[in-house]
């Protein structure tokens, strides 16, 4: 009997160890927009929806972590993703208009660091 209750007792702590621990977010900025009037305009009416929902699954703005992989991956293989599609990723991002300048722009904004160009 003693064994049975020590079994029970040690299978309910292993269960709640996990307890009280609260996982991190990723670090986004779901309101952020670029500094930029156009920049911003493009921003929220193609890539926002995407990338500040994250039941979207895209890489989220300013969640660094998600989008190192991606970065280092470089510039062309970036850009190929933006313009081909990707995945989930619609060709052009839905902004038929923009240019590789600005996509790299929007990238670098939503990846949280500055791409060269």
């Amino acid at each position: 009997m003693r064994a049975i209750r020590f079994t029970l007792l040690l299978a309910l702590s292993m269960t709640l160890c996990g307890c009280g621990e609260k996982a991190e977010p990723p670090a986004t900025t779901r309101n952020a927009t670029p500094s930029d009037p156009a920049l911003a305009q493009i921003y929220t009416n193609s890539c926002q929806l995407c990338h500040a929902n994250p039941a979207a699954n895209a890489p989220l703005t300013g969640d660094r972590k998600a989008w190192e992989p991606r970065i280092r991956q470089g510039v062309d293989t970036l850009l190929d993703h933006a313009i081909n599609g990707y995945n989930g990723m619609p060709p052009m991002g839905q902004c038929i208009e923009c240019s590789e300048e600005q996509f790299l722009q929007l990238i670098g904004f939503m990846a949280d660091q500055p791409l060269p160009q």
